[in-house]
């Protein structure tokens, strides 16, 4: 109850700490959904991982695999570039604290008169999604490196007895890649829902649910979506 006080003292009030287990409770499940949809209602991360799979059984028969290597570069690029930007943004955020006089004059111009303390626990928010973002990132771009290995590893032989479960292996690595690039851009978008928060509690609401909305659509209402759907069939393979 001291704890409760004396936040609300610092400017921060029930509604600003319903606002945070919101933002934080939809960002888990938009996730979670995400990441196991129904199986009658895949997202576009699910239909992409098989993809991913036939990439790699494409592969085995591809010579050379010099097309395969310049698309796995692509993708680490990408990872690289986010975590790059990731680190700045955070530099920034840091900064910002270090100097919260600006803010406070900002919220003052705004007619928001709120002790600088809580404009720094507020980019506090922020910086916990960059944070993520970045570690999602780097770990992303390593995995990326890895399955470069695996590939490599892969035998020019289709009829090799090591090349299926090698492929096999450098898909599954590759998937777990991808995931853990998709979930560093969530953590970005949530961060950018977490600057609704200097506008106010109302504003953290709308940024997190703007965010789910925009992240739901994307996954399983998109024109992307449609498209992987229809092409489906001509796979061959089971959804997983």
């Amino acid at each position: 109850m001291a704890d409760l006080t004396t936040l609300i003292w610092l400017g921060l009030t029930a509604l600003d700490l319903g606002a945070v287990l919101a933002i934080f409770a939809l960002w888990v499940l938009i996730g979670w959904h995400i990441e196991h949809p129904p199986s009658a209602r895949p997202s576009v991360s699910v239909l992409m991982a098989e993809y991913r799979r036939e990439w790699m059984r494409q592969m085995v028969a591809r010579t050379p695999r010099i097309f395969d290597s310049q698309i796995l570069a692509t993708l680490r690029q990408g990872a690289s570039f986010f975590a790059s930007a990731s680190m700045i943004a955070i530099g920034g955020g840091l900064a910002l604290i270090g100097n919260a006089a600006p803010l406070a004059q900002v919220a003052t111009d705004l007619n928001l008169p709120t002790p600088a303390v809580v404009w720094e626990v507020k980019v506090l928010l922020i910086l916990f999604f960059l944070s993520n973002a970045f570690l999602k990132f780097v770990w992303s771009h390593r995995l990326f490196g890895y399955c470069a290995i695996v590939m490599a590893a892969v035998p020019d032989n289709p009829t090799d007895p090591h090349t299926a479960p090698r492929a096999a292996k450098a898909a599954e690595i590759n998937i777990t890649a991808a995931k853990s690039f998709n979930r560093g851009l969530r953590a970005v978008y949530f961060a950018l829902a977490a600057c609704g928060w200097l506008l106010g509690p109302l504003g953290l609401f709308a940024g997190a649910a703007v965010t789910t909305v925009v992240l739901w659509r994307r996954e399983f209402a998109s024109r992307s979506r449609a498209v992987l759907l229809g092409a489906e069939d001509h796979m061959g393979h089971t959804q997983s």
